[in-house]
């Protein structure tokens, strides 16, 4: 076999993966959904049942009447039927989680002067004099047809006539992100430093000693029992995983407040080499990060949202997943993080059975029904015999945020769920304004939607998440009011500027 005929083999086996993920539903993601859903279906059933018991004894107002009369001169079963109840109100309510409001959430923007235009990321490319025209032409492409414009932020290392990342430097990038937006957060909300009992931060690419949570107890003389968390390694999807956690602890702590943090440092991850597959977070990934405070009662402010669920997805048992988002060095010990080509197919696995176990939790029964139904029936009569019954996620949510990882991103996940163009504007729009700023991005498209004044009671948000390992994680809120736009903050100056046609040149 020739080079020629073994690229076309690896390309068709590639192909192959690329398969849309709603001709391959497995069924025991579908079982997990309505596991989860039907875990206080008793509590649901037992009211109607008890109707239906004494209608069914033929019992009337009379007879009711009669029946309490009787309980009345009988203290013993009085006494007795009260303890029932108490103790089954006693026992749903404990079985039941403590909601979890999210009180509010700031997001960062740097300052003007670092800007970073497509014309000026290729500037400060070529002035290192460590790429190769055939990188710097490769550099140009993908942030031509990234969706990225030319207002995102990188750290001031990166336009230095020779940039050398430091731990200084990412400690001053990461600080300088981090304070201000928790800063932010606690001028919006009125709330004290010390009021916080669980703090949790993520940063997948930079993990110092002592932590950024640290140094954020350290900024704002937080109380010394802080429970503080620091998540590293854990890609672009850490930010759910972090709000799963908080809501995790607070259901043991419930009577504290939980802050999130969530930021990536560009200042000591920027590859300065020549491999292709490690040059594309170069061209994507941007400054930013975002904070945001929850709590298990509406304290002294109004909570805007209500978290409903959080699902998670891990696909690190495979290889395949395991290795598409990938640090390490190059042929000339150069580290950078490696993005392979199976990438998007993993991302689509991934998502699959994520939305395949959130789905029975948020779809309308009919939904439910007419997907369920037609899955059991391709898997007796075969998956060429009967279409894929796509279910139609815009019934039961009204705002999409998903990951602003890439333009290519986006286009798979709107064509695969069927989702309009305004569905995709809050994400298409934060990748064009600020570049994929990692586990931040998802805050920053949901305060796009609340600059617009599109977010109102009783709407449903939608947050999806792919992250390294590889991971897809789901967040679904309800507002709990008309959330207005009011003060400074990331999109105040630019939102009537959008949107705009988000142009790829090829």
């Amino acid at each position: 076999m020739d080079q020629h005929d073994l690229n076309l083999q690896i390309k068709e086996e590639r192909e192959k993966k690329k398969i849309s993920w709603l001709t391959s539903v497995k069924l025991k993601y579908v079982k997990l959904g309505y596991w989860d859903a039907s875990r206080h279906f008793v509590w649901f059933v037992a009211l109607p049942v008890l109707f239906v018991a004494i209608a069914s004894l033929g019992l009337g107002r009379h007879d009711l009447h009669r029946l309490c009369e009787a309980l009345h001169y009988h203290l013993a079963n009085l006494l007795a039927c009260t303890a029932a109840m108490v103790f089954a109100a006693t026992l749903y309510a404990f079985s039941r989680p403590t909601p979890v409001y999210l009180i509010d959430f700031a997001c960062y923007k740097p300052p003007d002067e670092l800007k970073c235009s497509r014309d000026r990321f290729i500037q400060a490319s070529r002035s290192t004099g460590r790429f190769t025209q055939e990188s710097i032409d490769f550099q140009r492409k993908i942030v031509d047809r990234s969706g990225l414009g030319d207002e995102t932020y990188l750290p001031p290392v990166v336009f230095m006539a020779e940039p050398r990342g430091s731990m200084a430097l990412a400690r001053e990038e990461t600080e300088m992100v981090m304070f201000s937006a928790v800063e932010e957060l606690l001028d919006k909300t009125q709330i004290k430093a010390k009021e916080v009992g669980i703090l949790i931060v993520n940063c997948s690419l930079f993990v110092p000693t002592p932590s950024l949570s640290a140094a954020i107890v350290r900024r704002f003389g937080m109380r010394g029992n802080i429970q503080s968390y620091n998540l590293g390694g854990m890609g672009c999807s850490a930010g759910v995983i972090a709000v799963a956690l908080a809501r995790d602890l607070l259901q043991v702590h419930p009577e504290t407040l939980a802050m999130v943090v969530s930021t990536e440092s560009c200042t000591l991850n920027w590859y300065h080499g020549n491999d292709r597959a490690k040059l594309l977070p170069n061209c994507i990934f941007r400054m930013g990060g975002a904070a945001l405070l929850l709590a298990t009662s509406s304290r002294r402010i109004k909570p805007k949202y209500e978290l409903v669920h959080a699902v998670r997805t891990h696909k690190g048992a495979s290889d395949e997943s395991y290795q598409c988002v990938f640090q390490d060095e190059d042929s000339s010990g150069t580290i950078g993080v490696n993005l392979s080509k199976d990438l998007m197919a993993q991302a689509g696995d991934a998502l699959k059975t994520n939305i395949t176990t959130l789905g029975p939790l948020i779809l309308p029964v009919s939904e439910q029904l007419c997907f369920f139904a037609t899955l059991v029936a391709r898997k007796l009569l075969g998956n060429r015999k009967i279409k894929p019954y796509i279910p139609d996620f815009k019934l039961a949510v009204e705002h999409f945020c998903i990951h602003a990882g890439g333009r290519a991103v986006l286009d798979a996940i709107q064509h695969n769920l069927g989702l309009s163009a305004r569905h995709l504007e809050p994400s298409r729009i934060t990748l064009h304004r600020f570049g994929n700023t990692s586990s931040s991005s998802l805050w920053y498209e949901l305060g796009y939607a609340e600059a617009k004044g599109r977010v109102r009671r009783g709407h449903r948000v939608w947050q999806i998440a792919f992250g390294s390992g590889f991971k897809c994680n789901s967040a679904v809120w309800v507002a709990l009011r008309d959330v207005e736009p009011r003060g400074p903050g990331a999109w105040s100056d630019c939102i009537d500027r959008y949107p705009v046609p988000v142009v790829a040149f090829d």
